[in-house]
């Protein structure tokens, strides 16, 4: 099970999103129980960002929707925690 912290930023995108979308919520929940039980699992289609957003990975929520998320590895416990960004469609997030 990996460690998920939703920044602030994240969490406004989120309620701005299901606001206008309410059904995509469901949706989001469960891409986010999918990355805390495992983040290669083909359906999240999760990839390396370039650019601006060097270092930092992405994965699909739906077809236009996206979640932006950072990876972290403590020094002395090895424990990996995913620091999630940024959510909204393809051209907010990128």
């Amino acid at each position: 099970m990996n460690d998920l912290v939703l920044t602030p930023r994240f969490e406004r995108a989120f309620h701005r999103l299901t606001r206008k979308n309410p059904g995509l919520q469901s949706q989001i929940e469960a891409t986010i129980e999918r990355m805390a039980e495992n983040l290669n699992h083909p359906r999240l289609k999760t990839h390396h960002l370039s650019g601006q957003l060097a270092g930092l990975h992405a994965c699909s929520v739906a077809y236009d929707c996206r979640i932006v998320f950072a990876k972290h590895k403590h020094p002395k416990t090895g424990v990996e925690t995913f620091l999630l960004i940024n959510i909204g469609t393809h051209d907010e997030v990128y």
